[in-house]
C-alpha cells in the first residue's frame, strides 16, 4: 500500500479550506445558557469544539441580519422574536424535527414553539427553557387566592399589588375568561377586549395597595405584609418561600404567562450536525436538570425534574402540576400596532381616579 505524503503546501491548503480544521460549533446564546461543565462534557463526548458568543434578543437579530444568517451555527432567540424577523429578513432555516429527539421534550412546549415560530408553514425553533409570571400569595392570609381574578377580588381589598405593564393586561383578559392571543389576528376585536380589560382594572383600582415596579419592590411588598396577593415571577416567589413558607408562587388556574427561549439555526450555519447534537445534548434530562439547577429557569426537557436538586424539585412540584405546565399561556409574537393599543390602555388606567 502506498503511503499518502502531504507536502507543506497541500497541508496549508487543506487547513485554509477547512478540511483539517477542528470540528466547531459557533453558538450565539445568553449568559448562563451554556454552563462550562456541560460544554466540557459535550466536547469530550462529540469531539466538537464549542465557540460561544454571548448576546440578547436585539443583538442576535442585529448580528444575523448583518450577515444574512451567517457567522453562527446555532442561536437562542426567544420564541416570540423569530417569526416576524424570519418573514422580513430570512436569517434562519427550518428545523428538521426528524433530527430532534422530541420524545424527551414536553409536547405542549414543542407545539407552542412550532406554532409561534412558524413562517409559511415551516417552523424555525425548538424550545429550550422557560420562565413564568403568575401569582405570589401569602397562603396563610389569603388561602383561597388562586387566579388572576383575585387581583380585583374585593375580598383582598388593600392587600393587592401588581406591575402596571402589558403582561397585566394579558393576565386580566385570561382572568376574565377571555383569550387575548386568539384575537391577535383581529385588531378591532383585540381593541374591544382591551377596552373591557381597561374597565375591569379601573374599577379595581380602589382595591390595590400599590404597583410594584421591579424584582426588588415585588419582593419587598409581600415580604413586608403590605400586600398578600400580587402578580409576580416564579423565581421571586420561590426565594420568598425559603424565608417564609407561608408565601409561595402559584400558577393561576386560568394559566400562568410564560416566555420560552429556543434553539434556532441560522440560514448559513456551516455545521448542522454539531447544531443538532448540541440541541439534543442540552435537552437530555440530566443535562437539562444541571442547567436548571444552576440557573433556576424551567426546561423543556420532560424528564429533567427527576434530576433536579431537592430545592429545585420542590419548587416546581409545588407550583406546577403537569396540567399547569400544559396550561401556560406562552407569549406569541405581538402583531404590529397592538403594543400601541396596550400603551394607551395603560396610560388611561394610570390616569384614572
Amino acid at each position: 500500500m502506498k503511503k499518502l505524503v502531504l507536502t507543506g503546501a497541500i497541508v496549508l491548503s487543506l487547513i485554509s479550506t477547512g478540511a483539517m480544521a477542528k470540528d466547531t460549533l459557533r453558538l450565539l446564546t445568553w449568559k448562563g445558557y451554556a454552563p462550562a461543565k456541560l460544554v466540557k462534557d459535550f466536547e469530550a463526548q462529540t469531539g466538537v469544539d464549542v465557540k460561544i458568543t454571548y448576546s440578547n434578543n436585539e443583538e442576535m437579530i442585529a448580528k444575523l441580519r448583518a450577515t444574512r444568517g451567517g457567522g453562527f451555527d446555532l442561536a437562542q432567540p426567544s420564541q416570540d422574536r423569530i417569526s416576524f424577523v424570519q418573514a422580513k429578513y430570512p436569517v434562519y432555516q427550518p428545523i428538521d424535527f426528524s433530527r430532534v429527539n422530541t420524545a424527551q421534550l414536553t409536547s405542549s412546549m414543542v407545539d407552542a414553539v412550532k406554532k409561534n415560530a412558524m413562517v409559511d408553514g415551516k417552523s424555525y425553533a425548538v424550545p429550550f427553557c422557560y420562565g413564568t409570571t403568575g401569582m405570589i400569595v401569602n397562603k396563610k392570609l389569603a388561602p383561597e387566592a388562586n387566579d388572576w381574578s383575585d387581583l380585583w377580588n374585593p375580598k383582598y381589598e388593600g392587600k393587592i399589588s401588581y406591575r402596571l405593564k402589558r403582561p397585566l393586561l394579558i393576565a386580566t383578559a385570561f382572568g376574565m375568561g377571555e383569550d387575548p392571543f386568539a384575537l391577535y389576528g383581529d385588531k378591532a376585536a383585540y381593541q374591544a377586549l382591551m377596552k373591557r380589560v381597561e374597565a375591569k382594572l379601573i374599577e379595581g383600582k380602589k382595591l390595590v395597595k400599590n404597583y410594584w415596579t421591579s424584582g426588588d419592590t415585588q419582593v419587598a411588598i409581600i415580604k413586608s405584609g403590605d400586600a398578600n396577593v400580587i402578580s409576580g415571577w416564579d423565581g421571586k416567589g420561590w426565594s420568598l418561600h425559603e424565608t417564609n413558607p407561608d408565601i409561595d408562587f402559584l400558577a393561576p388556574k386560568s394559566g400562568a404567562l410564560g416566555w420560552i427561549d429556543t434553539f434556532a439555526i441560522p440560514a448559513k450555519s456551516k455545521n448542522l450536525d454539531a447544531a443538532y447534537k448540541w440541541i439534543n445534548f442540552m435537552l437530555e434530562p440530566k443535562n437539562a436538570a444541571y442547567f436548571t439547577n444552576q440557573e433556576g429557569y424551567g426546561t423543556a426537557s420532560a424528564g429533567a425534574i427527576e434530576f433536579f436538586n431537592e430545592k429545585t424539585k420542590a419548587n416546581f412540584s409545588r407550583s406546577f402540576s403537569k396540567a399547569d405546565i400544559d396550561n401556560i399561556k406562552w407569549h406569541p409574537p405581538v402583531p404590529d400596532g397592538f403594543e400601541t393599543i396596550e400603551a394607551k390602555v395603560l396610560d388611561r388606567i394610570k390616569a384614572a381616579k
